[in-house]
Parts: structure tokens; sequence; C-alpha cells
């Protein structure tokens, strides 16, 4: 069982890494493989609303010039999928809206490629906004009929500079209990 985790913010060791990263700990203790996917920092496109990937069914995005395909074919490969992101303005960052946007509508498209997988939103918070961009990451698992894993609290660190969440203690409790609940749901799916 792979889980494939996707990290939204430029800062590639910021504070949403360290937030994925304990929950992968946590996945890989329980013998579940984890790579985690810096997509923040990234120039990409956002969904132009073209629905060729209806019309080609490929499992691809028309858009070709940036990584979000590769990024696509990670999760439709994936048993399980962690979408991280930092809070800019109450929502996700730009990178992480393109890749839910897209993902979701190719996926969509090709007869549910994300259906009954395991999904999760990581946020990383300086004080506020963090539940609108929690709930941005989880529509994407709703609408694509995806298993959405939770935890002990929601699933957000607060910290300002990078590493500033390791100093968190109930977010990386919540993280930790979110990469156990994740495995458990991978074993039963499997079962």
């Amino acid at each position: 069982m792979k889980v494939v985790a996707f990290n939204g913010s430029p800062r590639k060791k910021g504070n949403t890494y360290h937030l994925l990263r304990a929950a992968c700990d946590e996945l890989e203790q329980e013998g579940i493989e984890t790579e985690i996917v810096q997509i923040g920092g990234t120039r990409v496109n956002g969904c132009i609303a073209c629905n060729r990937c209806f019309e080609t069914r490929d499992r691809r995005c028309i858009l070709d010039d940036d990584p979000v395909n590769e990024w696509m074919a990670k999760m439709f490969a994936a048993d399980g999928i962690l979408i991280g992101s930092p809070t800019y303005f109450a929502d996700v960052s730009t990178e992480t809206k393109a890749l839910i946007d897209r993902a979701g509508y190719v996926g969509l498209a090709n007869d549910g490629l994300l259906r009954r997988k395991a999904g999760a939103a990581v946020v990383a918070v300086r004080r506020a906004g963090a539940i609108h961009a929690y709930d941005t990451i989880n529509h994407l698992f709703g609408i694509s009929e995806m298993v959405t894993v939770g935890s002990t609290y929601w699933n957000i660190g607060v910290g300002l500079a990078p590493g500033d969440v390791d100093g968190d203690e109930e977010g990386i409790v919540t993280m930790q209990n979110l990469g156990r609940n994740m495995a458990w749901l991978l074993k039963k799916i499997r079962e």
C-alpha cells in the first residue's frame, strides 16, 4: 500500500512539510509506503474548464506544460492521499488549488479515478483561516467519492516560522493519530 502526500507550501521544509512528515512517519511505522511530493513553489496552471478531459478520457489534463499530470498519476496510483497546504488568505495555496481542480475534473471524467481512496487534508496556519482551507481540500474528497480520514482534532498545526508547528503539541499528536487512522482504514479497505 502507498500514500502520496502533497506539500502545497513553497517552503519545502516549512510547517506544512513538518505536519505531513508527522503523519507519514506513523504510516511508515504501520508498514505503508509514503512519498511526499513538493508542489508548492511550482508554476502551475489552473483548470481552464475546457472539458477536454471528458472527451479524451485518457487520465490526463490537456494542459501539459506543468507537472500536474505527473502529480495526478501519483494520486491515481496511490491507495491514500494527503494534501497539505499552508493557509493563504483563509484558503489553500495556488498550487494546491490547481491540483485539486484539475485532478478532480480528470478523476470524474475517467469514471471516478479517486473513488474509495482514503484522503486527508493537512493545513498549516499562523493564526486563523485554516478551517476554510481544510474544507477546500475535503471538498475534493467528497465529490470524488473518497473516504475522508479524520483525527482527534481538525488536521491543523499552528506555527509561523518553518518548524514552529513542532512546538504545537496538539497539532503534532493530531497528525500522528491521522497517520494511524489512515493506516487502519487502508488495511480495512484492503481486507
